[in-house]
């Protein structure tokens, strides 16, 4: 939920702004503004940002009122402007600014069913056909949406903005001002079989699925819960839609993660760690904190130090892909021959002379 999306209460000085978030102001401090805005489609009553020098052509034709920027672009412009370290993360911050969530209506609506033993604070609030199971705790100030779900026993935190359509297991626990998107299931049972006589048998996942405090949930992501263990999700980790996150896993605090990753079982993800879109990591594997991940990159060995790691191969018509690769699986026996060639060219060489 949202109040009134894309404007304030009403117009606000760039003076109060910077007051109230920091920075400094360059030109005119009481220019008022009443929404955030692209350089490109930015109205007269707009604040926009400048982060990237690319856009210098669309800084010097936008109508903003006013922009965002860092010192080394404040002379780029005569705009009146804020001037701020990082004007990306500062951008944000004014954009929520203008854009606050509505506040919860306390209360359960006629059409929801909440069990006896469920413990809902008396400032949430539960929508239409929504369903909360006997044993689960809902806290304050938190806003379950329309035709979720949350199992028996399960805990989620103050503040928290559940989406409509979401399934939260039993069991399972939300921290404080966790996000949950449309579509995402918390605590599925995860991909646990066993082979026996040519048939699976499916094992028990009773393991739980833990995420901290400000987690944010993709639409239909799903994050399965731990076979035996639990999986975690630290303070701070933002996944984006329809990202699987398998059984066991173990998410540091502040990863994020862009949509369609796929993270197998087991996997120890390390803390500040980004991971692009469509990524691949194969279970039983570590990744250092402070790692990045390119996108379509498949991950499968543990990785020992942080850094940047990336592996996508173009794609080709089949057949001349396949030539190429199998090209590729005899680098290193062609390496070890030239290299063997080199020597005897040198010894030649050394011998002639």
């Amino acid at each position: 939920m949202r109040a009134d999306p894309g404007r304030s209460a009403g117009p606000i000085s760039l003076a109060t702004i910077v007051r109230r978030l920091g920075g400094r102001v360059a030109g005119n401090p009481e220019v008022l503004v009443a929404r955030v805005g692209s350089l490109e489609n930015a109205t007269a009553d707009s604040i926009a940002f400048f982060s990237n020098p690319r856009y210098k052509s669309k800084l010097a034709k936008t109508g903003a009122a006013a922009v965002v920027l860092a010192p080394s672009a404040e002379g780029l412009t005569e705009l009146p402007r804020i001037v701020a370290d990082n004007p990306y993360a500062y951008f944000a911050h004014l954009s929520r600014l203008f854009n606050p969530d509505a506040d919860p209506v306390p209360g359960v609506h006629p059409s929801a069913v909440v069990a006896e033993g469920a413990a809902v604070a008396p400032s949430a609030q539960i929508g239409p056909g929504a369903v909360v199971c006997a044993g689960a705790t809902i806290g304050a100030r938190t806003l379950i949406g329309a035709g979720s779900y949350v199992g028996e026993g399960a805990a989620i935190g103050e503040a928290c903005r559940i989406h409509p359509s979401v399934v939260i297991h039993s069991g399972c626990r939300i921290g404080a001002r966790g996000i949950v998107h449309s579509g995402a299931v918390i605590g599925a049972d995860g991909f646990g079989i066993a082979a026996e006589e040519g048939r699976w048998v499916k094992i028990p996942q009773v393991g739980r699925v833990i995420l901290g405090d400000d987690v944010e949930v993709g639409a239909n992501t799903t994050i399965d819960r731990g076979a035996i263990d639990d999986t975690v999700l630290e303070d701070g980790v933002k996944l984006d839609n329809q990202i699987q996150i398998g059984h066991n896993c173990h998410i540091g605090a502040n990863t994020a993660m862009a949509g369609c990753v796929a993270v197998a079982g087991s996997a120890r993800i390390g803390r500040n760690c980004t991971i692009g879109a469509a990524a691949v990591i194969l279970g039983h594997l570590s990744i250092p904190d402070n790692t990045a991940i390119s996108a379509a990159t498949v991950i499968s060995r543990t990785l020992h130090k942080a850094g940047t790691y990336t592996g996508m191969y173009p794609f080709d018509e089949n057949a001349a892909w396949a030539r190429n690769t199998a090209q590729v699986r005899r680098l290193s026996e062609l390496a070890d021959r030239i290299k063997a060639l080199e020597k005897r060219l040198a010894d030649k060489e050394n011998k002639d002379g």
